[in-house]
Order: C-alpha cells, then sequence, then structure tokens
C-alpha cells in the first residue's frame, strides 16, 4: 500500500504542468471527456507496466543503497526539469486538434507515444527500481497509472469547465517542490541504508 500511495502522490505531482496534460486539456476540446480519459488510462497502464518491469530489473541487478542515491538524484533532477517547464509545441496541438476516427485510439495512440521518455514514465522507472517484490511492484504501477490518469481528467475537467490551464506557475513550483522533497529523502535513505 506505501508504494501504491507514493507512486500515486509522485506521478499525480509530476504530472500537473506536463505537456501530456497539456494533450488532455486539448483533446478534451475536440472530444467527450469519457473517450478521452479511456484513451489515456490505456495508454499509461501499458507504458507504466513496461516502466515498472525495467524498474524492477535495475532494482534486483543492483545493491538498494545505490539505487536509493540515483533515485534521489533522478528526483532532483526531475525537479529541476518540471522548473524547466513542458509546453505542446505546434506539431502537437494539431496533431491533438486534427485527430479523427476513434477517439479513444487517438488519444491512446498519442499519449502512448507522448509518455516514451517523459519524466513521468522515469518517475515509474526509479519508483520500481526502489520497490522490491510483485506487491509494492504492483503497487508502483497502480499508484502510477492512478496518479498520472486522476491529473490528466483534472486537466479535462479544468479544461472543459474553465477553458484555460490551472495557473501553470503554482503547478511548476508546486510540482517541482514535491520531487526535490522526495529526492532529499530518497538520498538520505540511500546514505543512512
Amino acid at each position: 500500500m506505501t508504494a501504491f500511495l507514493i507512486s500515486l502522490a509522485v506521478i499525480f505531482v509530476a504530472e500537473l504542468g506536463d505537456k501530456s496534460q497539456l494533450m488532455a486539456m486539448t483533446f478534451a476540446t475536440r472530444f467527450r471527456a469519457l473517450p478521452v480519459l479511456i484513451g489515456i488510462t490505456a495508454a499509461t497502464a501499458i507504458v507504466h507496466l513496461a516502466s515498472v518491469a525495467l524498474g524492477a530489473a535495475v532494482g534486483a541487478a543492483l545493491p538498494t543503497g545505490p539505487i536509493s542515491i540515483l533515485a534521489g538524484v533522478a528526483f532532483l533532477g526531475f525537479a529541476l526539469w518540471t522548473l524547466r517547464g513542458d509546453e505542446l509545441d505546434d506539431t502537437e496541438r494539431d496533431k491533438a486538434k486534427r485527430a479523427t476516427g476513434s477517439a479513444i485510439l487517438a488519444v491512446g495512440a498519442a499519449f502512448f507515444l507522448a509518455e516514451l521518455g517523459d519524466k513521468t514514465m522515469l518517475a515509474t522507472v526509479t519508483l520500481a527500481a526502489d520497490h522490491g517484490g510483485f506487491l509494492a511492484l504492483t503497487g508502483v504501477w497502480a499508484g502510477s497509472t492512478v496518479g498520472m490518469v486522476a491529473a490528466d481528467a483534472l486537466a479535462i475537467v479544468v479544461g472543459q469547465m474553465l477553458g484555460r490551464k490551472l495557473p501553470e506557475r503554482v503547478i511548476k513550483y508546486g510540482a517541482a517542490a514535491g520531487f526535490a522533497v522526495f529526492g532529499v529523502l530518497l538520498l538520505v535513505e540511500g546514505i543512512a541504508g
């Protein structure tokens, strides 16, 4: 349960203001909310399952102390990445607006591709490397998936109801602070362990 809750919180915060959350808002202006959410959920579940498998392999190959230190450094890097910001470029915005056919397939494919190598995928790999055992890894997968879908659902609601983004500056600094806190905690755990 701890792995689930930590993963949910970390990925929810990581997704705030992320490129894929901006994509969710854009898709929500074109399609109904439910197909957008289903597409996001399917893509996220697949990408995060692969991320957990990769993280588990790394975690099994390395001792726990160095993994925690590497995870801490990675999370501090994610904090800096978040401060730098993430925006949709014109090509990605146009793809989201021109998507035709099944909304679920269009959204799912776009999110799958957008998440490959994204900070939420890398954060999930890092969380999985730091948690061993089938139940903990299942918790990481479920928590990271639920956290991302919840953040994107928030973007869909905000996008449909308000027609504009949440205050970007507040989101950026809050997410960066969350990553920094998790990074420091993991560093302390790795050094102490």
